[in-house]
């Protein structure tokens, strides 16, 4: 294999029912920042059928180059059509990098085709960047320049792993949605686009659907909150919650919680925040009765103001905090409920 020959950062432009995924742009986002440290370009890759009219969305959103395969066989996912048409993308254009979302189809994806093209892929990475391998030099050892430097949660979230592929092409990596700040908009914003088709075979491995059925989820998005009041074990129990729900109604938030939350039965899972559940990256993040630990920073971290509330002041919480304050939430977050109801009816 020829490393020299293989350039440019590439990205796998999920789509279904003809919708560009969210993780896309935060993908697109990040491919943008390598791109630079690298002096290439930006690459998406869309397949599905009859998706011509979405390629104006990742141009706008970063994509230099955009390769579209359009073909009735994309039409929903299936695993087969879809791992040979990007296993091809990769044997002709040779990218050097190649990020897809840690989606349920990137998960299913994205090591068929690394096998395929015989290469590495890092899963659920939190941190991408360009940097040397091995980190520091080792004696009689050749230290790499401008690799992927791929990190993630190992052991449970107990560790932090930093992995490399220095010697096979391309670098792949999926990644977890939320991690990575969505790239900006720009209006009229143009790339090159090329069609390219990889020649389908259907064979026994191409598994024909019957039909689909989709289940109505009424859980909101946590993602997508300004505001998250978010309650650990410390809340007490599923009725509790309610002076939580109360707060982030005042606030025009929404409600989340940890993962002891969601294992006690309290609170569904779309809810949970951390390293098993969603990373969330709002204005404002309330972090009640939650010690804070690795697993649930992981995935609340970033956002731009958190306020820990916790009777014992030693959690680890407090280390993220913007703000803390040390007490009984039972008695704390009615009172902050009040003053903001208050406040709000004064303003009225």
């Amino acid at each position: 294999m020829s490393l020299e020959e293989y350039k440019g950062v590439y990205v796998f432009a999920q789509q279904v029912d003809n919708h560009i995924d969210e993780i896309v742009y935060e993908l697109l986002g990040k491919a943008m920042e390598l791109a630079k440290d690298l002096d290439t370009e930006v690459t998406a890759v869309l397949l599905g059928s009859e998706i011509k009219d979405k390629v104006y969305h990742l141009e706008e959103h970063g994509a230099d180059n955009v390769i579209l395969i359009d073909d009735p066989e994309l039409k929903d996912y299936r695993t087969e059509p879809y791992a040979h048409a990007l296993s091809e993308v990769i044997n002709k254009y040779k990218p050097d990098v190649f990020l897809i979302g840690a989606t349920a189809i990137g998960r299913d994806l994205g090591p068929r085709v690394c096998a395929r093209v015989h290469t590495g892929l890092t899963a659920d990475c939190t941190s991408l960047e360009i940097g040397d391998f091995p980190l520091n030099p080792i004696p009689g050892k050749e230290q790499k320049h401008n690799q992927l430097l791929m990190t993630r949660p190992a052991f449970g979230g107990n560790t932090i792993a930093t992995i490399a592929c220095p010697e096979f092409r391309p670098q792949m990596a999926t990644v977890r949605p939320g991690v990575m700040k969505r790239s900006p908009k720009v209006v009229g914003r143009t790339a090159k686009i090329e069609e390219f088709n990889p020649g389908f075979t259907p064979n026994n491995c191409y598994v024909e659907i019957l039909d689909i059925v989709k289940a109505v989820n009424h859980a909101v998005d946590i993602q997508k909150a300004d505001i998250l009041v978010a309650g650990g074990r410390g809340v007490g129990s599923a009725e509790n919650f309610a002076i939580l729900e109360d707060l982030a109604k005042a606030l025009g938030g929404e409600v989340a919680c940890s993962r002891a939350v969601v294992d006690n039965g309290w609170k569904p899972k779309d809810l949970q925040v951390g390293q098993t559940g969603k990373t969330v990256r709002p204005k404002v993040y309330f972090a009640i009765g939650i010690s804070g630990a690795i697993q649930h920073t992981a995935g609340m971290e970033e956002s731009d103001m958190i306020i820990a509330i916790n009777k014992d002041e030693t959690a680890p919480i407090f280390d993220v905090a913007d703000y803390g304050v040390v007490g009984d939430l039972n008695k704390i977050v009615p009172l902050l409920t009040e003053a903001i109801n208050n406040k709000k009816a004064v303003e009225e």
